[in-house]
């Protein structure tokens, strides 16, 4: 996820020092791994964008359609959201 959100903060020209470390909730996965391999020897179905092209192409839709995504951010799901990460320590935090 690291890897993901450091090119996410490429995209949009922000630095790196805006990642925080989160304590992790419990039961959750120690890491993400996607490896389609298999899918694309079973299926012959392979990726048409590069990674780095498709989040580009991501951010630009969500900067053209803040509509879209504005009042999901401010209404009941950022209050859900608050319930439920809004306490979460950082590692700053935990190791403090």
């Amino acid at each position: 996820m690291l890897t993901i959100t450091s090119a996410i903060l490429g995209v949009l020209g922000k630095p790196a020092s805006l990642i925080r470390h989160v304590e992790d909730r419990p039961g959750h996965d120690r890491r993400y791994a996607v490896d389609c391999t298999k899918l694309e020897r079973e299926t012959g179905w392979a990726p048409r964008v590069p990674l780095a092209e498709g989040l580009r192409r991501t951010v630009e839709w969500y900067r053209e359609h803040e509509a879209w995504w504005r009042p999901i951010k401010e209404g009941e799901f950022r209050a859900y959201y608050e319930r439920t990460y809004g306490r979460r320590k950082t590692l700053k935090e935990v190791r403090a």
